[in-house]
């Protein structure tokens, strides 16, 4: 087995990597061991970890709107689910034997601690997986954001988002047969191609502060670890090692 070529890596998930499948609703309990799985691996390479989890799979802040709540509220309600699904990740990583500190953005004393920058980073360094829930903590800023925002803050080399696709295509590839897939991209093609790879906030920081990212499929076993090592899964964003 090789070196891994990143120490410090800040995963972002999405909700529905906690639900059964695409599209479905609630947590599940056999995407939760996957996903522990594929993170007991990377951690086992002696990398640094640390998540940005959403919240899409309980509720989303901005479809609430259809029922007559106005979108500030909506934010707030989804950065909650975010701490729901950031509980659920802590016990599944901690059953089978994982430290693991979650830090909410919105102070909830009760079930997490509050987001402290220098703390974070004192957890990964003595081996803790530590899961940023909670979004930004502000309206209108997606976990997209949130997750360029906190890979800065801890120092992380680059961002892994794990995805239901296998990286980035021109297209949807599952409504348009002519979608071809991109192996690398700038932070500026994304801008100008208006690529849904993560919202333009996040984005325009990653490209600003020359932070990178692998788009890849989660559900492709023993993706992060392969990524970790070297291997090029998936499409990458800006410029890596």
């Amino acid at each position: 087995m090789g070196e891994p070529i990143y120490k410090r890596v800040l995963l972002k998930l999405g909700g529905e990597t906690l639900a059964a499948e695409e599209g479905a609703f609630g947590l599940d309990q056999g995407a939760l061991t996957n996903i522990t799985e594929e993170i007991r691996e990377a951690r086992d390479l002696g990398v640094e970890i640390a998540i940005v989890i959403g919240g899409g799979n309980i509720l989303r802040g901005a479809s609430l709107s259809s029922i007559g709540i106005e979108r500030t509220t909506g934010d707030y309600m989804g950065m909650l689910a975010t701490v729901i699904n950031g509980l659920a990740l802590q016990h599944a990583l901690e059953s089978v034997g994982i430290p693991t500190r979650l830090q909410s953005a919105i102070e909830i004393q009760a079930v997490s601690e509050a987001y402290v920058r220098r703390r974070a980073i004192r957890h990964l360094e003595k081996g803790r997986i530590v899961i940023f829930a909670g979004g930004t903590g502000n309206p209108y800023f997606t976990t997209d954001t949130a997750a360029s925002l906190r890979a800065m803050e801890i120092g992380a080399e680059v961002i892994f988002k794990a995805t239901k696709v296998d990286g980035v295509y021109s297209a949807d590839p599952k409504t348009d047969e002519t979608a071809t897939k991109y192996k690398e991209l700038s932070y500026l093609d994304v801008l100008k191609k208006g690529l849904k790879v993560m919202d333009s906030t996040s984005v325009s920081l990653c490209m600003d502060n020359k932070l990178p990212m692998v788009v890849f499929n989660f559900r492709d076993k023993h993706s992060i670890k392969r990524v970790l090592l070297g291997e090029k899964l998936g499409t990458t964003v800006g410029v890596l090692k």
